[in-house]
């Protein structure tokens, strides 16, 4: 398997080559030079089948070349045995017709550490037989940092440097990260929003005297060895809900478009998902962009959904390059359009396309806080409000009697406010988190521009 950059004008890397380089050269993103597919007796197969090998039989094709079987399952055993569920991503049932799959059962208490837990080892892995150390930096609206953080403390030949927006995460997920004291993690507050922070990263893996001192590699979703290991529960998910006899629909939460694009992989792989719905909130530049084309920054408007706070939606790319035929150079032009104006008219080709597989809503505070009083009334469920907005837009689709699985996307104790305002009653943090708030915190703030951070990085790496 080899890898393409979305805008055709970087070389294609193997699987071990583009888990290290992140982002391409070109600045854009990797992606499968073309899609596998499994049969429905491959797919029907994995009923009954643990987490773990249902993860080797999925993303088996994706490392090819890389990784046998033996080393892919040892390395899955590993990342999987720190989950505090047998199932890793178990699904519940709240009514007929709607399920949550619980994706916060890892270390962090998110989603992303199911896909960061691997990602870690896979460094670990790669960078043992190269005599060099890799520099990450990474950006986050809240989870992603911590979850990193937690995979790559105190591990050998990795530096990192997780930039956050200063007063924009919750308490909970800030001092994840910042009470992680290994001399390896570097956290930083950025002085602006996400968008901001995202940027610069992006624009340190463009910088040529950066990416000349350092051998930089990243860890958000821009990274395909992370997006990889997400595609995973939709199969788990789906089989257990009938597939590939019954299709299955998947409501997500989402601001950069990483944990639905995967969705939209295990579709591409033979999976039968009814719908993708994508759920925004009030930050709806991919409600827009879906729905009408209407793909332009409008500002980012802070709200209890943080993670969400997003306008510049990274791995909306890697759609926008299927749907533009795969063609780099066009998807080129596009990209660069949206960078210089902060807008693009999508082709209405390309939204009717998309339509055949993406549904798209835009939850408001008050609909987000009455899907959480509803799950916690009507179904004993208390949920985070990530996890609220995905319900909230699941709801309100029109589906017919196809099963519809909400991605549960965090633990509710990492938002207590927010759902205590909601439901009246305040979620525990779980042990593993006990004395998050005695213990002591370390990080930098720094300006949001890409000299300030270019300097910190390259001065402590």
């Amino acid at each position: 398997m080899d890898y393409i950059s979305t805008r055709g004008n970087a070389p294609a890397l193997g699987f071990e080559d583009v888990t290290l380089a992140g982002l391409a050269s070109d600045g854009g993103l990797y992606v499968p030079r073309d899609w596998p597919t499994l049969s429905r007796d491959e797919i029907a197969a994995l009923a009954g089948k643990s987490y773990v090998d249902t993860a080797v039989a999925v993303m088996r094709p994706f490392v090819a070349g890389a990784l046998d079987d033996a080393a892919l399952h040892a390395l899955c055993t590993e990342a999987y045995g720190r989950f505090d569920h047998a199932a890793v991503t178990p699904l519940v049932q709240l009514d007929h017709q709607h399920w949550l799959l619980e994706l916060f059962h890892g270390p962090t208490l998110a989603f992303k550490d199911v896909a960061l837990q691997l990602l870690g080892l896979l460094f670990e892995r790669f960078l043992g037989h190269r005599d060099t150390t890799l520099t990450v930096v990474g950006a986050t609206s809240g989870d992603t940092g911590s979850a990193a953080i937690d995979a790559l403390a105190g591990r050998a030949n990795v530096e990192l440097f997780m930039l956050h927006p200063q007063g924009r995460v919750s308490d909970v997920q800030r001092r994840q990260m910042t009470t992680v004291l290994a001399p390896n993690v570097h956290n930083i507050a950025i002085e602006g929003d996400f968008d901001q922070a995202q940027a610069i990263v992006k624009a340190l893996f463009a910088d040529q005297e950066a990416r000349g001192r350092l051998n930089l590699g990243a860890v958000n979703s821009i990274n395909w060895a992370r997006l990889m290991a997400q595609v995973v529960y939709y199969f788990y998910a789906a089989v257990r809900l009938g597939a590939p006899e019954q299709p299955v629909a998947f409501a997500v939460p989402t601001g950069n478009f990483g944990d639905v694009f995967a969705g939209y992989v295990a579709a591409r792989m033979g999976l039968p998902v009814a719908k993708l719905i994508v759920a925004t909130n009030v930050n709806d530049i991919l409600a827009r962009a879906l729905g009408s084309g209407d793909y332009s920054m409008q500002g980012v408007t802070p709200t209890a959904a943080p993670s969400m706070d997003i306008q510049v939606s990274s791995n909306f790319e890697r759609l926008l390059f299927d749907l533009a035929g795969r063609d780099g150079n066009a998807l080129g032009a596009m990209m660069t359009t949206f960078d210089s104006e902060k807008k693009l008219d999508l082709p209405p080709t390309m939204v009717a396309e998309a339509a055949n597989l993406f549904a798209s809503a835009r939850v408001d505070p008050d609909t987000m806080a009455m899907t959480m009083r509803w799950a916690y009334e009507h179904a004993g469920q208390v949920i985070d409000p990530h996890t609220a907005i995905g319900l909230a837009a699941a709801r309100s689709f029109a589906g017919g009697d196809v099963p519809i699985v909400t991605l549960a996307t965090a633990h509710p104790a990492k938002f207590r406010d927010a759902v205590e305002r909601a439901t009246g009653a305040r979620p525990t943090l779980p042990s593993r988190l006990a004395g998050l708030f005695e213990r002591q915190e370390r990080y930098d703030t720094l300006p949001a521009t890409l000299a300030a951070v270019k300097d910190y990085v390259l001065e402590r790496s």
